[in-house]
């Protein structure tokens, strides 16, 4: 089962060795791979300085900086190449408008910006449907399974749905203390991305989504 571990990286101080967090992923890195992933990490710390927006998916007092190095252990845990880890690490900066994925592609490649911009619109599609009320009686769970054939339509690359069980799976763990969010989060992942989890084969990662919407 694929853990998502607390932030036992950052100090009493807030600060992230980096070059320690990096050589504790369970992966074996060549030394370009090594220096992209730290360059990527400075990159998104420097963005967890700039203005953004709040998302209401994630607690108040959640540092996008932090959280991208969460979910990139998640993935690091599923042993996928640089290009994803750069992803994870970038992803939650460019939801917040901290980052652009213009900046993104002309540090790191296009096929980061790539992979940041399919989990964009996966997020989108899913905003869209917590937004609406108009549930008709007796069709919820139709719904629901037509969000997440929807979903799977959109995901070409199977890493983009790789780093968004990886955001779900930390988002659920940042809220579990937030009386406002918790619950709300809780439902979507039970509801649409354990199930899409497992419809893409991924059975670890369903039961560790699932274990996290019941606690």
């Amino acid at each position: 089962m694929v853990q998502v571990r607390e932030q036992s990286f950052v100090n009493d101080a807030g600060d992230v060795d980096l070059k320690r967090w990096v050589t504790q992923l369970p992966l074996e890195l060549a030394d370009e791979d090594f220096q992209r992933l730290i360059l990527a990490s400075e990159f998104g710390k420097k963005a967890a300085g700039r203005t953004g927006r709040d998302l209401a998916d994630w607690a108040r007092v959640s540092d996008c900086f932090v959280a991208g190095l969460e979910i990139t252990q998640v993935l690091a845990d599923l042993h996928v190449g640089t290009d994803c880890l750069v992803a994870g690490i970038l992803y939650r900066a460019v939801r917040e408008e901290r980052l652009t994925l213009e900046a993104v592609e002309r540090e790191f490649g296009a096929e980061v910006s790539s992979l940041i911009d399919g989990v964009l619109r996966m997020a989108a599609i899913t905003d869209i449907q917590s937004q609406s009320e108009n549930v008709v009686l007796g069709q919820a769970d139709q719904q629901k399974d037509n969000l997440r054939k929807m979903l799977i339509s959109l995901v070409d690359d199977v890493r983009v749905a790789l780093i968004k069980l990886a955001e779900r799976s930390c988002a659920i763990r940042a809220v579990k203390d937030d009386e406002l969010r918790r619950r709300g989060v809780a439902q979507e992942v039970f509801d649409v991305y354990a199930p899409l989890a497992h419809r893409l084969g991924i059975g670890h990662l369903k039961w560790e989504l699932e274990d996290l919407s019941f606690r």
